[in-house]
C-alpha cells in the first residue's frame, strides 16, 4: 500500500553510524538506506528500512539554549523521555529527524496522534489551501469546512450519534460529555475504571485514576471509581478473555462462550453500583482500551453488561475514543464497535486532526438538546476553518489509503511478532492489544507478574531510542511500553521495530548477568 510518491521525494539518503555522524550519499537504488554501527555492545545494530526523504538542514536554537529556556520558561513539570531528551526539527510520515539530522522509526506517533503520518502530503496541501483562504470566524458564523467536516464525520457514526460537537481537546471533550451526562440523567455520579485517563483538566481529573494525575486537594466531584477487568495484572484471567490475536499466559477452563473472568469483574461493577453511588446515575465513562495505563483490554462482554447495568440506573454510557478511534483498532472504525456496544455519547480527538488541535463529542438528538436547554454552550475555536478542513482531508486519507485494513494486516502481523518475544524472554511478561495500538509490559518474572523495575525499563527504552526506535510508555509503574505507530506503517519496519526490541532485551540481559 506504500504509495508511489513516497518513493520519489528527493535524491539523497541519509547515512548514520554511532555516535550518529552524519553524512551524505547518493542513492544507488530505492534499496539504499541508512546504515548504523552501535558502541552500545558487540552486538549487529538493526538495519533501518530506507527512506527517501531528506530533513531541512536545521539552523535554529541550539540544544543547551533550548534546555536553558525550557528550566527558566517551561513547567517544571518533568515529562520528556531519556536522560538527553530528543530535539525534533522535522517529521514524514512514520519518521522523525532531530536536529542534527538522526532519523528515528516514530512508533509513539506524538502519544497516539499523528494517524495518517507526520506532514502528509495531502493533509498539508489542504491545510495551506485554507490557510490561505480564512483561519477563523468562531460558531457565530457559519463556514462551509465545519459543515463539511460534520457530514462526513456523522456518516461514519451509527444512529443515533448524529449531533456534532467540536472542540479542541480530549479533555474538552470529555469534560462537555460529562455536562451532557448530568444535564441528561439530572445525576451526578459518573464511573470510569481504575487506571482511566480521561484527561488533565480539573473537572476531567476526577474521571482520570492514574496516581501521578491526582492532587492532595479536592476536585472531580461525583466521580467514582470502579476495578479495572485487567486480565492480565487484575486477580481474574485466562486464555481466551481478550479481542486480540494474542491472549495472556494465564490458564483457565472456560468453555469458548463462557468468560469466568468476566463474571468476576462483573460482579465487582455491581459491587461498586451498590456502595459507591447514589440508586440513580449520570453515567459511566470507559476507553475501549486503556491508552495512559498501558493498552489494557477487558474481558470480551464486560462492556456490554456494564453498560445494560448503568443504563438501568438512569446513567448514559460514553466512549472516549480519543486513543482507539478512526480506524486505529483495525476490524472496526470505532473502539466501542469491537464491544458490540452502542454508547450514548462518544469523545474522539488526537488522531481525528493528524496533530492538529481538533476534539469532538458526538451524541443523540435527545441529550443534545438537554444540554441545550440548561447551557448556552459556546466554544471560540472548536469548529476552526482550518481544523474542519484538516479533519475532512484526513478522513479522506484514511478511505483513500485503506489505513484501517493496514492497521488490521499490519497490526496483527506485529502482534505476533512482539508475541515471540514474550515466549523468549522472562521479562516479558504481557503483549496484548488490536491493530496498531499495542502493549508489551515488562515483569521481573512472569510467575509473580511484579513490575519491572522502573530504572531497568528507562533503560531498554534508551536503548531502543539509540538504535533509532521511539515508543511510549505507560501503565501504573511505567513498566508498559505503548506501541501506536501511524497507520501508515509497513512490515518491513515494524521488523526492524521487533529487531530493536530483541536487541535491546539482550543488551538488558547481558547487563543483567555482569
Amino acid at each position: 500500500m506504500t504509495l508511489v510518491w513516497r518513493h520519489l521525494l528527493r535524491p539523497l539518503c541519509l547515512v548514520t553510524s554511532a555516535p550518529r555522524i552524519l553524512e551524505m550519499r547518493p542513492f544507488l537504488s530505492l534499496g539504499a538506506s541508512w546504515t548504523s554501527v552501535t558502541k552500545l555492545s558487540l552486538h549487529t545494530r538493526p538495519r533501518m528500512p530506507p527512506c527517501d526523504f531528506i530533513p531541512e538542514r536545521y539552523q535554529s536554537l541550539g540544544y543547551n539554549r533550548v534546555l536553558e529556556i525550557h528550566k527558566e520558561h517551561l513547567s517544571p513539570v518533568v515529562t520528556a523521555y531519556f536522560q538527553k531528551p530528543l530535539l525534533l526539527h522535522q517529521g514524514h510520515m512514520e519518521w522523525l529527524f532531530d536536529a542534527e539530522g538522526n532519523r528515528y522509526l516514530d512508533f509513539f506517533s506524538g502519544i497516539v496522534t499523528v494517524s495518517v503520518g507526520h506532514c502528509h502530503p495531502k493533509v498539508n496541501a489542504v491545510a495551506q489551501k485554507q490557510l490561505g483562504r480564512l483561519w477563523h470566524t468562531s460558531t457565530v458564523f457559519f463556514h462551509p469546512p465545519m459543515h463539511e467536516y460534520a457530514e462526513k464525520l456523522a456518516a461514519l457514526l451509527p444512529e443515533p450519534l448524529k449531533v456534532i460537537f467540536l472542540v479542541n481537546s480530549g479533555s474538552e471533550a470529555n469534560e462537555l460529555a460529562m455536562l451532557m451526562a448530568r444535564a441528561h440523567s439530572n445525576n451526578i455520579d459518573i464511573i470510569s475504571f481504575r487506571g482511566a485517563y480521561h484527561g488533565g483538566s480539573p473537572y476531567t481529573l476526577g474521571l482520570t485514576n492514574v496516581g501521578t494525575y491526582k492532587m492532595e486537594l479536592p476536585g472531580g466531584t461525583g466521580c467514582q471509581p470502579t476495578m479495572c477487568p485487567d486480565v492480565f495484572r487484575g486477580p481474574w484471567g485466562g486464555s481466551h478473555c481478550r479481542d486480540s490475536p494474542v491472549q495472556t499466559i494465564r490458564k483457565c477452563s472456560c468453555a469458548p462462550d463462557c468468560c469466568q473472568a468476566k463474571d468476576q469483574y462483573i460482579e465487582q461493577f455491581k459491587d461498586t453500583l451498590s456502595t459507591s453511588v447514589a440508586k440513580s446515575i449520570a453515567g459511566f465513562f470507559a476507553e475501549p482500551i486503556q491508552g495512559v495505563n498501558g493498552v489494557v483490554q477487558y474481558p470480551k462482554g464486560f462492556l456490554k453488561e456494564a453498560f445494560e447495568l448503568v443504563r438501568a440506573r438512569g446513567g448514559v454510557c460514553i466512549a472516549d475514543e480519543v486513543q482507539t478511534g478512526f480506524g486505529r483498532l483495525g476490524s472496526q472504525f470505532w473502539g466501542f464497535q469491537t464491544h458490540d456496544v452502542l454508547p450514548d455519547i462518544v469523545t474522539m480527538a488526537k488522531g481525528i486532526g493528524n496533530g492538529f488541535p481538533m476534539a469532538a463529542v458526538v451524541t443523540t438528538p435527545e441529550i443534545a438538546k438537554s444540554l441545550a436547554k440548561r447551557l448556552q454552550y459556546f466554544n471560540t475555536f472548536g469548529g476552526n476553518p482550518m481544523a474542519c478542513a484538516i479533519g475532512s482531508a484526513v478522513l479522506e486519507v484514511i478511505k483513500e489509503e485503506n489505513l484501517q485494513e493496514n492497521s488490521q494486516e499490519v497490526g496483527t502481523y506485529m502482534l505476533l511478532k512482539f508475541a515471540k518475544l514474550r515466549d523468549e524472554f522472562e521479562i516479558v511478561g504481557d503483549v496484548r492489544g488490536k491493530g496498531l495500538m499495542i502493549g508489551i509490559e515488562m515483569v521481573q518474572d512472569k510467575m509473580s507478574r511484579r513490575p519491572l523495575p522502573r530504572e531497568e525499563v528507562n533503560q531498554i527504552h534508551e536503548d531502543c531510542k539509540h538504535m533509532g526506535l521511539l515508543v511510549g510508555r505507560g501503565g501504573i509503574f511505567s513498566q508498559t511500553f505503548r506501541i501506536a505507530p501511524s497507520m501508515c506503517i509497513t512490515k518491513p519496519e515494524v521488523d526492524f521495530a521487533t529487531e530493536v526490541f530483541h536487541s535491546a532485551l539482550i543488551q538488558h540481559m547481558e547487563r543483567r548477568a555482569k
